[in-house]
């Protein structure tokens, strides 16, 4: 079958007969609710898995954000990578009660926060953006992030690896603000923002590869684990394009080495080089998280699945990780 457009994402998850609207869209799907699944019901809270994430990249920095409900738990993450020094300069990481510390909305590109003690991460819809701050002794940060134009958005459902799970990426998008870490300002005007957010019943043991990185018309979003290839798309002068399964080749005893990332329709061929990184290594008891988030550069080509005109990519800022979750 010859590519084409991706279709317009449906008005929910799940159609009238209990049939979830599994498929790879543009657009936004205003219902994101799974009550209309058959059975489990009782299952479904500790399986229920919901996060909104937020990045900046810029020549000389990336800063990473995130709210994560699980079900039984909350958490989140915040982080500024210098890329001038290959440093973490601000690494902002815990872990809460779910309802008393996390709320994470139901709608793409909505409201989250995380509060623990004088901690707080808040994402808010405000209109055409979403505002951002970050206040933490590692970091602060203030944005404002234009919401994307639905016709940009990728929506993705896919059985996962339990009973279903639905996401929503963007490509880069206009933003505005700043970050403060170790006595220094990060204006965020020349930054390029993209947006994650996700809505789940996953399985307890979860495990991926990923990678993503955006600036301007050109952009990725790559994942090979629990979602298969549903998500897997590059944006080309703005429009998403579904793209093959993806192969991740790196050294998982020294990760820092570079990283040979390709699709198996040839769409994407590139090499990340990882100028440093974020991980972490966590049990606590019920549940364990073990993850390292390389941050870095891309370079190669991606391929127009509909015309094969090529797009290179250069010294392209963004992540990739290696994530193994028991949740």
């Amino acid at each position: 079958m010859a590519p084409s457009l991706l279709p317009a994402a449906p008005p929910r998850l799940v159609h009238e007969r209990g049939i979830p609207a599994f498929g790879m869209y543009r657009g936004i799907v205003p219902e994101l609710s799974w009550r209309a699944l058959p059975g489990r019901r009782l299952l479904r809270k500790l399986h229920h898995k919901r996060w909104q994430y937020a990045a900046f990249a810029h020549a000389d920095f990336l800063i990473g954000v995130a709210v994560v409900d699980v079900g039984w738990a909350g958490s989140a993450f915040a982080y500024l990578f210098d890329r001038r020094r290959g440093l973490l300069a601000a690494n902002f990481d815990a872990t809460g009660l779910p309802l008393l510390s996390t709320r994470v909305e139901n709608r793409a590109f909505g409201d989250a926060t995380f509060r623990r003690g004088s901690d707080c991460i808040a994402f808010r819809h405000a209109g055409n953006r979403l505002e951002l701050t970050v206040n933490t002794d590692e970091l602060k940060l203030a944005a404002h992030i234009a919401q994307p134009a639905a016709d940009t958005v990728l929506a993705a459902i896919a059985p996962a690896n339990w009973l279903a799970h639905a996401t929503h990426k963007s490509g880069a998008l206009h933003c505005s603000g700043f970050a403060e870490c170790g006595g220094e300002r990060f204006n965020l005007a020349d930054c390029h923002a993209s947006l994650d957010a996700s809505n789940g019943l996953l399985a307890r043991d979860t495990r991926w590869h990923w990678a993503s990185a955006h600036a301007g018309q050109l952009g990725f979003n790559l994942q090979a684990g629990y979602m298969g290839d549903a998500e897997n798309a590059i944006w080309l002068d703005g429009v998403p394009w579904r793209v093959g399964a993806a192969e991740f080749e790196f050294d998982a005893a020294n990760p820092l080495a570079p990283w040979q990332i390709r699709s198996s329709d040839g769409a994407v061929e590139l090499c990340f080089t990882p100028e440093g990184a974020r991980s972490g290594d966590k049990n606590l008891l019920l549940a364990a998280s073990r993850y390292i988030q390389p941050v870095g550069r891309f370079d190669g080509r991606l391929i127009h699945p509909l015309t094969g005109v090529a797009y290179p990519v250069n010294a392209l800022a963004g992540v990739t990780e290696d994530h193994h979750s028991r949740w």
